[in-house]
Formats: structure tokens, C-alpha cells, sequence
């Protein structure tokens, strides 16, 4: 780590979120207690938050009963607590947490459990995390976010404590976008995760399905060669910190530890797992068992030691698996067992540290297969704990762990045969290569360690990152270069915040020379006919724009008009045009503090950007009233409120009106439409052109959008413009 990197590690004090605490609570003889938890998280953060200072928030492990008092804690940092009710726990952790994230981001979405409920306590459970963990805020700091319980808290921290540095870890796997969309709260998942400054994940393919979803689902602009997302006004990092282990303290209890004293002279091919149906416990057992059917040799020398650490076992899906592996150790023990000799030993139990030392130590195979895991810890403790005889780790290609650990033998756990043949190669390699493999993963997990991982991951949270580029044209390329080629273009353009930035009046909003230039060239192509679809009056668009070769849309397109296009107005603006006069009157009452009305004929916009923040939603909130009490339709743009007659008419309605009228009822046939737009008012566009056309949202004034994609700001709409007038031209009949 460099001196500037340490230092800023070192720096701001650190509030640490996760689900449990360092520390247990438990009623003893003198009331409540603590007891010391166990983890590498907690070996890695508390050293941590020791030197910098801070809080570490969490569920202290039971319901604290009125008139009960927690002990001090006896620490530098400070420790607070998250109090959850029994009924809580059943719904937020056991419920959505562990029946419906975890099998889900696991890819194994059989057994998810998807009950609206869940979400609804575990929704209130994170929002009391971040009300916990912000009070807990004192100094500027960085507040870390760990796991899947926890992934809606960043949201409420950003609400709370908005210039707050936020990052969050991932310590399982991010499914892909085929999986994670069968969540149906997907979306309100990722909102809250990009509230954070980084999101950190296990290794690079999760980082990657994230991206990809943040793109999919809610068409954020992404960076992948750098990691990054850009959501509303910030830019938002993706890392990938593979978390290690306490490597020194895990070897020195391996030094420590008597020998293993559970078999009698056999070779131990050992199986270490908390009981859960992602470790892939049963195929392990048929492959062993097929171990023993091809080659007999091993008969009555070699033994599988599986330990199954209880866990969760108020699910049903826990317990049917235990009842399963029972089962199948009692099909395989029945099937090949002696007088003398079980094949496999079955332990459910909770391992104390040093006796499990000496089973990694002595073991000769360590067979770890889950059939997903985040990283997966046992198999960088079986190699730090090696410290005699060389044994061979058999690992899942499919934990997070095997990205870094190319010299295991990779399996892939629901291939039984390859599985079998793979111990076969464990117990027959020669010790020369045994020394060489594990002499490459221990010196990688002792460099690579829990404590490494930590200072690494705290210097990306803290460190600044650069904003998005544009679109490349390689990126262009990839959107339109099918959807385009020889088809002819209707292009649609909203102006305010598309074409020109917005600005503080509409008066001061003009086409810069370049956009100006990527227009005209765009209007110029035979193949291509450019429409204006604005809110501004028709007169208005006209005007600022002022290219008699494209068609205006005014009024969010209750008045049209261009070459070859009938003029057009909506035949029930007549009826309501006294009605729109009175509106205007009434709301310029309501227009105080720097609000003005702005009269467009059809319609009229309530404008408040230059009204003081703090009273912004109180005049919005009266201009929607009076809008609506005098018969209008109200819809909240930028810093402002629309109001239109009740004509049931819109962008969507004007654009789909455009293209019947200028290429006729079948121009879906040979024709290709674009949209560009900024605000919520071009969403009706979005909506009805969607399987049409494609359709771009510009800015990140909200998170939702029926675009297909996002651009950043007006630069990015001339680099759109700019390809588009490029592009290779479609063959006119």
C-alpha cells in the first residue's frame, strides 16, 4: 500500500452496518452478557475501528426486554445496538433474507419464496438500520454496508445523510440478470445499492451481472472498462475485492492443534460445510460413493469426514436437507462399511477453532464443492492450515475463491463422474506436485489476506472517481447499427434539456453551434426526418429552433405543423381556453418567491427552479392542487408543473400521429423511430413507441424510466446526433 493510500485509509472514522455484531448478548447468572463473535469480518474491522475510531451497528443476537440493560462494551469504539422483535426476525432474516435472497443470488431459484410481507418488515428493518447507524454519524466518516440483509439500507442512509461517503459489500454471489429479475422487487434492490459511493463484490462475474442489470433494468449509462454507473448526479464505483482470511492466525492454531484422532490409520478426505442446500453436501457424497464403485484400492483406507455445522433450522428447506444427507451417508455406509471401516463419518455439530485446525492439517483432500458460493472461506483455511504433509484442495469452479485459486483441482459438483475421477487425482498426485500447488496458494492467501482486503477495499470507497463519457460510436454501433440499417429514421427530440441544457428561464435556452450542426446534418439526410416535440408553445419551438426542414410538435404536441404534414390542433383546445385563462390568474397568486407562470395558449407551465429549495415542494404541491381543483391536468416536469387540457393527448399520441401522417398506417414496415427526452412528460413517448422504436432518457432526474437507454446530458445527445448523421444510408425506393 502506498503512503498516500495508507493515510487515507487511516483517516475519517468508520461507522461499520452489518446484520450481527461483533458481540453476542446472552442472559448469564448476572444478567445480560456479551460473549465474543467469531468471523473474519470481524478480525479484519475491528483492528480498524480500534485505530480510527467509530461505531459498529447490529442486531445484538436477542430481543432486550424492558428494565434490561446491556453491559458496557470495554472497547475504543463504540457499539450500537438494532432492536428486532422475534416476529421481525422471522420475516426479515429468515424470511426475506434467507427464503428469498439467498437461494436466489445463489442462481438457484427453486427454492426462493417470494411473499410480500417479507419484503414489507424487511423493507422497515433496513430503514431502522440506517436511522441507527446514522445517528451514529458525528464526524465526516465513511459508513460500510455488508451483505444481503442489509441492501436497502444505503437508500435511507442517502436520504438522511446525503453528502454522506456510503459503501457496501456483497459477501455472496450477484446473480445474473436472468436470475435477478425474477426478484419482484429487482429494481428497488438496485436503487438503493447505487445510493452508495462503491459497491464492492467478490469477484469480477458478479461485479459484471451487476453492471449488467443496473443497464438492463433501469437503463443506467455504464462505464465497464472502469467500473463505474452513473445514477441521478453522482458517479458510482463497482469493485472487486476477493476477502481473504486471517492467514497468520489461522496457520499458528494449525501449529498448535494435536493430531486429528477421528480415524484409525485411514487417509481423511474431508468435507467442511455449514448444513445449506448451496454447499453441495449430497452430490459430494455420491461422488465419493462412485469413488469407491471405481476404484475399490481406497476400500477400507480412506474415510470422508463430513462436518455439517448446524444452520437456520427453523427453515423447512434445512431440515429436509439434513434429513436427506442422513439418508445418503446411511445408503453409502450400508453399501461398503466393515466390522471395522465406515466410509463416511457424519458430524452435525459446531467445531471448536483448534480441533478444526487439526482436521484441515491432517487431512489429505479437502473436497470443497458448493455449487455457488460468494468466495468461500474453508477452502483458503484448508491451505493456511497445510503446515505439514502437502494435501490437495478439490474446489468448486463455481465459488467465487476459484477465480484465485487456479493450482486446486476444479470440479464441477453436479458432474458426479468428473467429481470422482478429480478425488482420484487428489489421493494418486505425486507429493512433489502436492508442494508446488500449495506452495502457490499459501504464499497468494498470506499476501492476500482479510486485513489486505480491508485496507483495499477502504481506499476505493474513499478515493474520488471521474465522471462517465459519453457514448462511443462503438456503443452507438451496438444500440442502433442492426435496428437502423437500411430502414429510413423518424427522429424525435424533446428541446429543453435535450437539445440545450436547462437553464434558469426559457429565454436563455439555445442550441449551441455544435448541436446546431449535428441537427442540420441529421435534417439533411434524405433518409432521415427529424421532428421537435416540445412543451413550449408552436411558435415558440418554431422559432428557437428556426430550420424550415423539420417538423414542430408545440404544446406537448396539441399543435403541429411541417413540410409535407397537415397543420394540426387538437379539436377541444377551443372548449377549454377561457378555462386555461382563469388557471393562469389563479396560479399567478400562488407564484411567490421567484415562481412565475409561463402561458402557452393550450397550456401553461408553473415554473419554481429559482424558489428557495426548502420551500420548493410546498408551491409545487399548491400548484398541482389548483391545477387539478380547476379541471386540468397537472404533470411534474423539471423544477416545474405542467398543466393541459384533459384531452387525453400527449408525446406519445403526437409522435404515433407524425408517422401514420407522414409514411402512413404501415410505416413500422420500412420505417425506424428514435426518441430523445429528458423529463416525465416524454415518458408517454417512451411508453408508446416501446417495441417500436428505441428510446433514450437523458439525465438522471429519476431513477425509473420507459426508456431503453440512458445519456447522460446534452453532450451526449449531440454525440448521438453526431453518429446518426454518419451513419451508412438506408436504399430509397
Amino acid at each position: 500500500m502506498t503512503g498516500e493510500s495508507s493515510q487515507r485509509t487511516k483517516g475519517r472514522p468508520l461507522v461499520v452496518v452489518s446484520n450481527r455484531l461483533p458481540l453476542t448478548l446472552y442472559r448469564g447468572p448476572r444478567g445480560l452478557e456479551y460473549r465474543r463473535s467469531a468471523g473474519g469480518l470481524i478480525s479484519a474491522l475491528e483492528p480498524m475501528l480500534r485505530s480510527r475510531g467509530g461505531t459498529w451497528v447490529g442486531w445484538p443476537g436477542l430481543e432486550i426486554r424492558p428494565g434490561e440493560e446491556p453491559p458496557p462494551v470495554g472497547e475504543t469504539y463504540q457499539v450500537q445496538h438494532v432492536a428486532l422483535g422475534e416476529s421481525e426476525i422471522g420475516r426479515y432474516y429468515h424470511g426475506f433474507s434467507n427464503r428469498t435472497l439467498w437461494p436466489l443470488f445463489h442462481s438457484l431459484s427453486g427454492p426462493a419464496r417470494y411473499d410480500r410481507r417479507d419484503w414489507e418488515v424487511y423493507e422497515r428493518v433496513n430503514a431502522r438500520f440506517a436511522e441507527v447507524a446514522a445517528e451514529a454519524v458525528t464526524d465526516p466518516c465513511l459508513i460500510w454496508v455488508h451483505d444481503y440483509q442489509l441492501m436497502r439500507t444505503p437508500l435511507y442512509l442517502r436520504k438522511r445523510i446525503p453528502g454522506q461517503r456510503l459503501a457496501f459489500f456483497l459477501h455472496i454471489p450477484f446473480p445474473p440478470y436472468d436470475v435477478f429479475r425474477l426478484l419482484p422487487w429487482d429494481r428497488d434492490i438496485l436503487r438503493a445499492l447505487l445510493a452508495c459511493d462503491l459497491v464492492g463484490f467478490q469477484v469480477g462475474i458478479y461485479a459484471r451481472n451487476f453492471l449488467d442489470c443496473a443497464e438492463r433494468l433501469l437503463n443506467l449509462p455504464v462505464d465497464r472498462e472502469r467500473m463505474l454507473v452513473e445514477c441521478r448526479d453522482r458517479v458510482v464505483g463497482v469493485g472487486v475485492f476477493p476477502i481473504g482470511i486471517d492467514f497468520d492466525l489461522v496457520e499458528s492454531r494449525a501449529l498448535a492443534a494435536t493430531p486429528a484422532r477421528v480415524v484409525h490409520g485411514e487417509r481423511i478426505v474431508l468435507g467442511a460445510d455449514r448444513l445449506d442446500y448451496t454447499k453441495g453436501i449430497p452430490e459430494r457424497i455420491r461422488a465419493f460413493e462412485r469413488l469407491l464403485e471405481r476404484h475399490p484400492e481406497h476400500r477400507r483406507r480412506i474415510v470422508l469426514l463430513q462436518l455439517a455445522v448446524p444452520s437456520r433450522a427453523q427453515v423447512a428447506e434445512y431440515r429436509e436437507l439434513k434429513r436427506q444427507i442422513e439418508e445418503l451417508v446411511g445408503r453409502v455406509n450400508g453399501r461398503f462399511a466393515t466390522a471395522r471401516w465406515s466410509p463416511i463419518r457424519y458430524l452435525y455439530r459446531e467445531i471448536p477453532p483448534d480441533r478444526l485446525a487439526a482436521l484441515y492439517r491432517d487431512a489429505e483432500v479437502a473436497l470443497v464443492t458448493p455449487l455457488r458460493d460468494g468466495m468461500n472461506l474453508v477452502a483458503k483455511e484448508f491451505v493456511a492450515s497445510q503446515v505439514g504433509q502437502p494435501g490437495v484442495l478439490v474446489l468448486s469452479r463455481f465459488a467465487g475463491a476459484a477465480e484465485n485459486m487456479p493450482e486446486a483441482v476444479l470440479v464441477n459438483p453436479y458432474d458426479i463422474e468428473s467429481t470422482a475421477a478429480a478425488i482420484q487425482v487428489a489421493l494418486a498426485m505425486p507429493e512433489e506436485e502436492r508442494r508446488s500447488r500449495l506452495d502457490a496458494l499459501r504464499e497468494r492467501e498470506r499476501r492476500f489476506n482479510v486485513h489486505q482486503w480491508a485496507s483495499n477495499f477502504l481506499d476505493a470507497a474513499l478515493a474520488s472517481r471521474p465522471g462517465l463519457q459519453p457514448p462511443s460510436v462503438a456503443q452507438f454501433e451496438e444500440w442502433l447499427g442492426r435496428f437502423l440499417a437500411g430502414r429510413r429514421l423518424a427522429l424525435f427530440l424533446d428541446y429543453d434539456g435535450t437539445l440545450s441544457a436547462l437553464c434558469e428561464h426559457p429565454d436563455q435556452a439555445v442550441l449551441s453551434a455544435p448541436m446546431r450542426s449535428a441537427l442540420e446534418a441529421c435534417a439533411d439526410r434524405s433518409d432521415t426526418h427529424v421532428t421537435i416535440v416540445s412543451g413550449r408553445s408552436l411558435p415558440d419551438i418554431t422559432a428557437i429552433v428556426g430550420h424550415p426542414g423539420l417538423t414542430y410538435a408545440g404544446n406537448h404536441g396539441l399543435e403541429m405543423s411541417g413540410p409535407g404534414l397537415p397543420a394540426f390542433r387538437h379539436n377541444d383546445l377551443a372548449h377549454y381556453q377561457a378555462a386555461m385563462d382563469r388557471l393562469a390568474a389563479a396560479l399567478g397568486e400562488v407564484a411567490t418567491e421567484g415562481a412565475w407562470v409561463e402561458a402557452k395558449g393550450p397550456t401553461l407551465t408553473f415554473h419554481y427552479r429559482a424558489v428557495p429549495d426548502a420551500r420548493q415542494a410546498d408551491l409545487a404541491a399548491r400548484a398541482w392542487s389548483v391545477i387539478r381543483e380547476t379541471g386540468f391536468q397537472a404533470r411534474d416536469a423539471h423544477a416545474a408543473v405542467e398543466a393541459r387540457p384533459p384531452a387525453g393527448w400527449d408525446k406519445g399520441q403526437a409522435v404515433l400521429h407524425v408517422v401514420r401522417q407522414r409514411y402512413g398506417p404501415t410505416w413500422s414496415e420500412g420505417v425506424r423511430v428514435i426518441y430523445v427526452g429528458d423529463d416525465k412528460t416524454d415518458e408517454d413517448a417512451f411508453r408508446a413507441v416501446a417495441g417500436l422504436g428505441v428510446t433514450f432518457r437523458v439525465g438522471y432526474h429519476a431513477m425509473h424510466s420507459a426508456a431503453d437507454h440512458r445519456l447522460q446530458d446534452v453532450t451526449a445527445v449531440q454525440a448521438l446526433l453526431e453518429w446518426l448523421a454518419r451513419r451508412p444510408g438506408a436504399e430509397l425506393g
